[in-house]
């Protein structure tokens, strides 16, 4: 199984989880492997030369499957040189600071910024990457300005984070909630319309005074183009079987991830989703002028 960022990520959090569960569906050891660079678009462009034999999964989400090819000029075709295999768990993000940050709340993070244009960093997972475009939009949002740093992915990133080497992240609470539980880092706001069930006392943006600021990172797995449909379809019933497991869907929920309703799994429901997703958002990025190196 092939995430297009470096270990300690939400994503890659999230595959292994899955992944244990598909093997032990499929009575086999699914190796996750890591292939961090340019948005996840490196990864990515390695699953889709791969051969079509079921042997090579690529895991991804909104921004290693959507936003790269809007930021990036791939070697590939997202919808044409894949064929998709299941949804998998959404997660919302959690907007965090290095603790000794001078803001305290959203609202005080959002007036610093505007007192101290282009003093503060913001760590990212690279170009097209999930915290790299939450914080992108969030810059757009509250007009503010401020550095983005980018990393091979949301956990190194992090980790600076957690050492005070950059001052605020957006990214997601499986990651990040065990360094706000322990004090290395302070949470402003969830960017959800809901609250996150294990950390009630983190307020939503709305609450934060952000209103209508919402982001989240859906995820999911595809096969190179071409891999025989019984093989396509033996894997996606391997992610039904995984995600309706008690003990992977706890796991899942205590990392504040949300699991899809079954009726949403499937090759053919990701294949319409990831149509209509590219659709909605290339023009949205494109706009912003985002480029890839």
């Amino acid at each position: 199984m092939n995430v297009p960022y470096a270990a300690g990520g939400p994503l890659d959090v999230t595959a292994r989880v899955v992944a244990e569960g598909m093997g032990r569906v499929l009575g086999q050891t699914i190796v996750v492997e890591n292939v961090a660079g340019a948005g996840g678009s490196l990864g990515v462009g390695r699953a889709a030369r791969a051969a079509p034999d079921g042997y090579t999964i690529s895991a991804g989400n909104w921004s290693s499957h959507v936003a790269t090819g809007a930021v990036y000029a791939l070697p590939f075709d997202l919808l044409k040189d894949l064929d998709p295999v299941s949804l998998l768990p959404t997660e919302d993000e959690l907007i965090v600071a290095r603790k000794n940050f001078p803001a305290n709340t959203l609202g005080e993070l959002i007036a610093w910024l505007k007192q101290n244009p282009d003093k503060a960093t913001a760590g990212t997972s690279g170009i097209g990457g999930p915290s790299y475009m939450s914080a992108a939009f969030f810059a757009m949002k509250t007009d503010t300005r401020f550095t983005l740093v980018p990393y091979r992915g949301a956990g190194p990133a992090l980790l600076d984070l957690v050492a005070g080497q950059v001052d605020f992240m957006i990214t997601g609470p499986a990651i990040t909630l065990p360094h706000v539980r322990d004090g290395s880092v302070k949470a402003y706001a969830v960017t959800a319309k809901d609250r996150i069930a294990v950390a009630p006392d983190i307020p939503t943006t709305d609450e934060a005074g952000l209103p209508g600021f919402y982001f989240s990172a859906w995820s999911g797995l595809w096969v190179p183009k071409g891999t025989p449909r019984d093989i396509i379809a033996k894997l996606s019933a391997s992610v039904r079987d995984a995600l309706a497991d008690p003990t992977i869907r706890q796991r899942l929920a205590v990392l504040a991830i949300e699991i899809p309703p079954p009726e949403m799994l499937g090759p053919e429901k990701l294949g319409a989703f990831h149509k209509a997703e590219i659709e909605k958002w290339w023009p949205i990025i494109k706009a912003t002028g985002i480029k890839g190196e």
